[in-house]
């Protein structure tokens, strides 16, 4: 055999055995005739111990870095103790070796602090992955897909396979394609998500599916975002938002127990759609901290009505804050005392293009209950105090205020929420917050097309009271500038997102499950009947035929695994993943085929644009 124990699991108890080891040459040290070598694979790192009556091996065959070695000999305590790795206390003293295959000079160091740019450890990821920093990744990542399996399962959960190779139905993301040889001039599409096919199970009667799965969106990438990602989707039948919420949020508890020792007791919070927008700017608040947005002056529809305050600052003479459709402010805790060149330094900040504001306005609150701000020409200290009051601050705190265009302005002063709460060291990694946000809209209006499109997808469910707005109202817009007084801005959809740490790690909603109502729902979003039926038909069938209320939700695997893992990047828990231009450096993918092969596939290639 190849080796009788691994690199990692040797103790002193084991001193006195005769074992064999094999792995990876991770260092080696000389001195004099005697040298040291550690020895790795998976599970660690051994020491071994080279006496004198192996150095003219080792001089005739030296040794080098990533050499794969077969190493037989005695375990012994060690003299000089490593207490920073589980095999410290041992080394093993060789008998004999065997090189199984040499190594060239890797082109980075294979350690945690390695010298090889992002770039080149993609092109080598096989050696990558030796890392011990990636290893973990890995081995978290394995933890995670096992602790939700198990608990699936313990649930009764079945896990059922559905296809890659589908039909095209876009209306988000664009597909991936793939062309037929066997249907010439025909394509499949990779599947964004198992959507129907979950929803054609429910009708098949698996009343509880899940599927650890590979989903496919050709979109523009960050670090958030792959080609190919994973998720964890689920799906049960005769069940409501009640159900899915306990189930799921039992699901992630159980996760944060198996792989962090984490224990949750405590039920997660639960947010509408329209708090979180407002209190915090996005639909997928960090909570971790306070600092919520005090909405001076807004028009965002909140509780079904245009929201119209304003009070504190108008009537000024201010035009920044007058003319603005929405105005908006944070109390920042503690720092009152920040320098004008810190203050600058925000407002370049907030002016960068990704923000998109035109400047910041700052009110210090001091420890002596003064006020000054960068706006005094326009208010007194007694409208500075009224607004801090009404911003929930404190003396020694600031308030930024920005204002601006309704959406650009709350996504400004949601980012600067971030931006501020991460200076602060508010948002710790190994702090771990649980939202549910409910109660989404379930249309948003697309100015460029002058039509609803689906918040979500075309498959959600509006919340029982809402069913009949949308059955017996018009979805056409008369006008556009008024569109959020057509009752389709009032509907919200039977959905729900869960949120860990400001970030979105999970989605779903009760389906439609009627044919009529899927129709309509098809007829909102501008899909003619000939439309709908070409794209769906297939499932509007299925409805015909007992289909039951069912529910779902998708957990962004490769985001959780990110997240619990401390990183900011999904990239770092994916085996072998693209680049932000979506390629394969390590294979060189995508690639062009043949001749003989686009001959096959009835594909010409246009030379001039490098597209079909």
């Amino acid at each position: 055999m190849y080796r009788t124990h691994t690199c990692g699991e040797l103790r002193k108890s084991d001193a006195g055995k005769e074992i064999t080891l094999a792995g990876w040459v991770q260092t080696i040290r000389k001195f004099g005739a005697i040298t040291f070598i550690d020895l790795r694979d998976r599970y660690g790192i051994t020491q071994l111990l080279f006496g004198e009556e192996l150095n003219d091996q080792l001089s005739a065959s030296p040794l080098g870095r990533e050499f794969v070695l077969q190493v037989k000999g005695t375990v012994s305590e060690r003299s000089n103790k490593n207490p920073n790795i589980p095999t410290g206390d041992i080394e093993v003293k060789i008998g004999s070796f065997k090189v199984l295959n040499k190594s060239v000079t890797p082109p980075f160091t294979i350690q945690d602090d390695t010298d090889g740019g992002d770039d080149l450890r993609m092109k080598f990821r096989y050696l990558d992955l030796r890392r011990n920093e990636v290893k973990k990744n890995i081995e978290l990542r394995y933890s995670v897909n096992r602790a939700a399996r198990n608990y699936l399962h313990e649930k009764n959960f079945m896990d059922i396979e559905t296809p890659f190779l589908i039909k095209s139905t876009p209306e988000g993301a664009r597909d991936f394609v793939v062309p037929s040889r066997m249907n010439a001039g025909q394509f499949y599409a990779l599947p964004q998500s198992p959507q129907t096919f979950k929803q054609l199970l429910m009708v098949s009667g698996y009343d509880r599916y899940y599927q650890v799965v590979k989903c496919f969106r050709d979109e523009d990438l960050r670090a958030d975002r792959q080609p190919e990602f994973t998720q964890i989707d689920c799906e049960m039948s005769f069940v409501e938002q009640d159900d899915i919420l306990n189930m799921f949020e039992g699901m992630i508890k159980h996760i944060f127990q198996e792989v962090k020792g984490i224990e949750i007791k405590e039920k997660v919070q639960r947010m509408t759609w329209e708090d979180a927008m407002w209190n915090y700017g996005n639909d997928k608040p960090d909570i971790r901290f306070e600092m919520k947005i005090a909405n001076l002056k807004s028009a965002f529809l909140k509780d079904g009505k245009i929201q119209a305050t304003g009070e504190l600052i108008n009537n000024a003479n201010f035009n920044v804050f007058d003319k603005a459709e929405t105005v908006v402010a944070i109390a920042v805790p503690g720092i009152a005392e920040y320098s004008r060149k810190q203050t600058d330094e925000l407002t370049e900040w907030v002016k960068r293009p990704q923000i998109g504001m035109q400047g910041l306005v700052y009110i210090k609150c001091a420890a002596d209950g003064t006020y000054k701000s960068s706006v005094d020409k326009f208010y007194d200290s007694s409208r500075l105090e009224a607004i801090a009051k009404f911003a929930h601050a404190r003396p020694g705190d600031m308030i930024f205020i920005l204002a601006g265009a309704e959406e650009r302005t709350r996504k400004a002063i949601s980012e600067l929420r971030l931006e501020m709460g991460q200076r602060l060291g508010f948002r710790k990694k190994d702090e771990f917050k649980l939202l549910w946000v409910l109660d989404f809209p379930l249309f948003e209006y697309s100015p460029d097309d002058n039509r609803w499109v689906a918040r979500h997808h075309p498959f959600t469910a509006p919340k029982p009271d809402h069913i009949e707005i949308m059955i017996n109202n018009n979805p056409v817009i008369e006008n556009a500038a008024e569109y959020l007084k057509h009752p389709y801005s009032n509907i919200k959809a039977n959905a729900y997102d869960m949120v860990l740490n400001g970030n979105e790690i999970g989605g779903g909603s009760i389906r439609i499950f009627q044919r009529d109502l899927q129709e309509k729902m098809f007829a909102a979003l501008g899909m003619s009947k000939e439309e709908s039926l070409h794209k769906f038909g297939f499932l509007l069938g299925a409805f015909e035929y007992g289909a039951p209320p069912h529910g779902g939700i998708a957990y962004g695997f490769d985001r959780l695994c990110a997240i619990l893992g401390g990183s900011e990047s999904i990239r770092d828990f994916i085996a072998f993943p693209k680049n932000n231009s979506g390629r394969d450096v390590m294979l060189d993918a995508p690639s062009t085929i043949d001749e003989t092969q686009l001959e096959e596939l009835s594909i010409q290639l246009r030379t001039q644009d490098l597209k079909f």
